[in-house]
């Protein structure tokens, strides 16, 4: 863990600054920079940059690489030269890291009288750096604590073992002296993007407007100046992932649905993977959130709905509310037009003042083109739904016979349809002896009714069902 040290300031002794070669100042060392970032917080980065190389054995570092690299993944291809040996020098010029490498050693207090102005000079070894820095000062034990009093602490160089910036040294054996370029890849965590959906939804026109919002993170410790920057969209097999890089991510209460698409999109791929490259070069800063649109799709044909399902043998007291239900297409004819990564999709729709209003919001998945997506954004206020077991009869051969009772009520001024499901259900043994309107098999274990409700009405779905349990 690292030592917190406050309220002290770090300075080098004179003369020190021209022997600290990768201090900060001498502007980014990467070359021409390229970085292809992944769902799951990987990322390849490759790096081209031009080096002066002497002949035989020769030492080269490269600051500026990610701090979260992964060195077995390192690859520098350079002509008429070969890697011997590297080292990843992660162990960062900190005024902490600094503290902690002084321990046994000596170092100068500068104490400044906040009355007179006075400055006073004195050694002091250090003992320990645990939680904070204890002292010895000329035979008593002093600790530096930040009590608003000035006091710093002179160092007269700098461990060769820190480094102002991330860096990899390498050991090349070159056939060869003068300069040529070296291509560095490597992969690296705590780079990661998602897609962002803003969706204006027009309820009276019965269409969408989309827009698309990569957003990128970098948490990597290292700023990428200017990249290539390319998108892929899945998520790639990773033995090393780390689950922290990808920035928070809302967990939905209710399952998006989808019907599959079959429509190739027009973007490139890479094996099963779709790629997303930005338009121009950008500059990814560390610790930095960007955001650049990849969609911007006018009037796809949308439309509004509800949705419930009951567990089986669910027996409520009360009614509940039905989900509202947002259900759009991306398929290439009347719809979005593109394949649409994992991401957020976020809904708005005109309140009468003309202004838009956020309404939901939820997760989609990988989302092929042509598919057909069934958003939940919400319990609904003015349509809800009450299940209830009206009789549970055994039956011979360990059978037993179901009547449920489904009350749907709607109290707004215009009509409904409620998508009523009975989940927990199996097919294989499962059969529906009776029903008031005529149900679909959704799948194994669902029935489905579509139920109309009028205006400021409520109706009635009873079925029954025969099951071995």
């Amino acid at each position: 863990m690292r030592a917190i040290v406050t309220g002290v300031m770090v300075l080098l002794a004179p003369g020190f600054a021209a022997q600290a070669q990768d201090l900060p100042g001498g502007g980014n060392a990467q070359g021409d920079v390229s970085v292809t970032i992944y769902n799951n917080d990987v990322a390849l980065v490759q790096d081209v940059r031009t080096l002066a190389l002497g002949s035989g054995r020769v030492s080269q570092s490269f600051p500026d690489v990610s701090s979260r690299i992964r060195p077995e993944t390192v690859s520098l291809a350079v002509a008429d030269a070969k890697i011997v040996e590297q080292n990843f020098d992660f162990d960062l010029l900190t005024p902490s890291s600094m503290m902690e490498k002084a321990v046994g050693q000596s170092v100068t207090l500068l104490r400044t009288n906040p009355a007179t102005g006075a400055e006073t000079r004195e050694s002091a070894k250090v003992l320990a750096v645990n939680g904070g820095v204890v002292l010895d000062v000329n035979g008593h034990i002093e600790v530096l604590r930040d009590d608003g009093l000035p006091v710093r602490v002179v160092f007269d160089r700098v461990p060769e073992t820190l480094r102002a910036r991330p860096t990899l040294s390498v050991t090349l054996a070159s056939t060869r002296a003068g300069s040529r370029p070296a291509a560095l890849s490597y992969l690296t965590n705590g780079l990661g993007w998602s897609a962002d959906y803003v969706a204006l939804f027009d309820e009276k026109s019965g269409k969408i407007d989309v827009q698309g919002w990569i957003t990128l993170r970098n948490t990597s410790g290292t700023t990428f100046t200017q990249a290539k920057t390319l998108l892929v969209a899945g998520d790639v097999g990773s033995v090393d992932h780390d689950d922290d890089g990808g920035g928070y991510r809302p967990q939905p209460r209710r399952a998006t649905r989808y019907r599959g698409g079959t429509e190739s999109a027009a973007r490139e791929q890479l094996g099963d993977f779709y790629l997303y490259p930005l338009a121009e070069r950008t500059t990814i800063a560390d610790k930095q959130t960007k955001q650049v649109s990849f969609l911007d799709a006018k009037g796809a044909s949308a439309n509004s709905g509800y949705r419930f399902e009951n567990a089986w043998m669910n027996n409520a007291t009360e009614l509940r509310s039905a989900q509202s239900v947002l259900r759009f297409a991306n398929s290439g004819a009347g719809g979005l037009g593109d394949a649409l990564p994992a991401g957020t999709v976020r809904v708005y729709m005109r309140d009468a003042r003309g202004q838009p209003q956020f309404t939901g919001e939820n997760r989609i998945d990988h989302t092929p083109q042509g598919s057909q997506i069934a958003l939940p954004t919400g319990d609904a206020f003015d349509v809800k739904v009450q299940s209830t077991v009206v009789a549970r009869t055994s039956l011979p051969g360990d059978r037993w016979r179901t009547q449920m009772r489904y009350r749907l009520t709607n109290a707004r001024s215009k009509p409904v349809t409620v998508e009523l499901v009975q989940s927990g259900l199996d097919w294989a043994d499962t059969r529906v002896t009776e029903e008031s309107r005529k149900s679909e098999r959704a799948n194994a274990s669902s029935a489905v009714w579509q139920v109309p409700i009028l205006a400021n009405a409520e109706a009635v779905v009873t079925a029954t069902f025969d099951t071995h349990y």
